[in-house]
């Protein structure tokens, strides 16, 4: 069927870790949410590339040992096999974004209200 909406409206009032939006045959659209110093966990996606882009906040993206700044509206795309982390580096606000696995990379309907039930959950499925 697809998915069709206001991305950055979903990104934006989402307030969970992450919470999958659609899961396709060959993608995947995840919208998170980060507290003030969280990050998402380093991690290597040995067949999946990744794609995050920032909605709010201010962001440290690091791939492979590389670390850049991300604001408002910039992107970044993780390689497949790539380690990596973003990590939210604001003090005080919550760092908004949304990621596309190519190929999907959790199970349909996915929502972890914090990185805590995540990493649980990651532990579980030995993702």
């Amino acid at each position: 069927m697809g998915y069709i909406d206001n991305i950055e409206e979903r990104t934006l009032e989402n307030v969970n870790f992450r919470k999958v939006l659609y899961t396709g045959s060959h993608m995947q659209l995840v919208v998170m949410t980060l507290k003030p110093g969280e990050d998402i966990g380093e991690e290597v996606h040995d067949l999946v590339d990744q794609f995050f882009r920032i909605e709010q906040g201010e962001a440290r993206v690091l791939i492979n040992g590389k670390e850049n700044i991300l604001t408002d509206d910039m992107v970044a795309i993780v390689p497949a096999g790539a380690l990596h982390n973003v990590i939210n580096i604001s003090e005080e606000k919550d760092l908004k974004l949304y990621t596309i696995y190519a190929p999907a990379n959790h199970p349909e309907g996915t929502v972890h209200a914090s990185r805590k039930e995540a990493m649980e959950a990651e532990e579980e499925h030995h993702h």
